[in-house]
């Protein structure tokens, strides 16, 4: 049996259909960037269950795990609902094997940001054309980096405001509402996979490591993003 969702977490749950009702007022088209994560779980019963004003896609890179494409399915089952898949451009991705080789993203940063602009980056300002805001599931506490993050924010990179409700969310919270709601989730989360993105840039974490620790491991932690949201920023010494 699931568990009840605390009072606290209702709230906080309110608060996310408030705001993504106030990005599609404010912004008129607003769309989801679906990551099939954790997170994503909780924002897509929120977005079908109170705020379908809100479209929703998901980037299929060509190399993710089995077990994602699996909760993709269960997702578009249970709500009887369509995701909207998006695709690398099957020639930029065809020139990138034969530069750099099938697995070419291990054997340098720029080679592995190259695989993920490809792959991620431009099919994502592809999906996301023509509209206002995009959502995201960012969390402060995975890593560093999001933890700058906003609620809104303009973003400079791709030319409309992104929206974050999730932001101040735990990971017990949200692990609670998927209990409560017994949504489905990506299964190599009880594995120790808590960040999941493509096969060979994914591993397990080990006790103790960060959340997102097992995101292409072998670079330095400050780099370790695919290009949609930025790296650590600079700050100012102060005099």
């Amino acid at each position: 049996m699931g568990e009840l969702l605390t009072l606290e977490l209702e709230q906080k749950a309110v608060a996310v259909r408030e705001q993504l009702a106030a990005a599609v007022q404010e912004y008129g088209r607003v769309v989801y960037s679906n990551s099939l994560g954790a997170e994503a779980m909780v924002l897509t019963d929120i977005i079908w269950m109170h705020v379908p004003a809100v479209d929703i896609f998901s980037i299929d890179t060509g190399r993710l795990h089995e077990e994602t494409y699996e909760v993709l399915e269960k997702l578009q089952r249970r709500y009887k609902r369509k995701i909207r898949v998006v695709h690398p451009d099957a020639q930029a991705l065809e020139a990138l094997v034969a530069d750099q080789g099938v697995n070419g993203f291990y054997d340098s940063l720029e080679a592995r940001m190259a695989c993920c602009r490809i792959r991620k980056v431009e099919p994502f300002k592809r999906a996301i054309a023509g509209y206002g805001a995009w959502v995201t599931g960012v969390r402060r506490e995975q890593s560093a980096t999001r933890a700058q993050a906003k609620p809104v924010e303009w973003d400079t990179d791709y030319g409309l405001h992104k929206v974050s409700p999730l932001l101040d969310w735990t990971e017990e919270q949200i692990w609670q509402y998927i209990r409560a709601r017994k949504l489905p989730y990506n299964l190599l989360h009880d594995r120790q996979f808590p960040s999941i993105g493509c096969q060979p840039c994914t591993r397990a974490i080990q006790p103790g490591e960060s959340r997102r620790a097992g995101r292409w491991w072998w670079e330095q932690p400050e780099s370790r993003e695919c290009g949609l949201h930025p790296r650590i920023r600079q700050v100012a010494a102060q005099a």
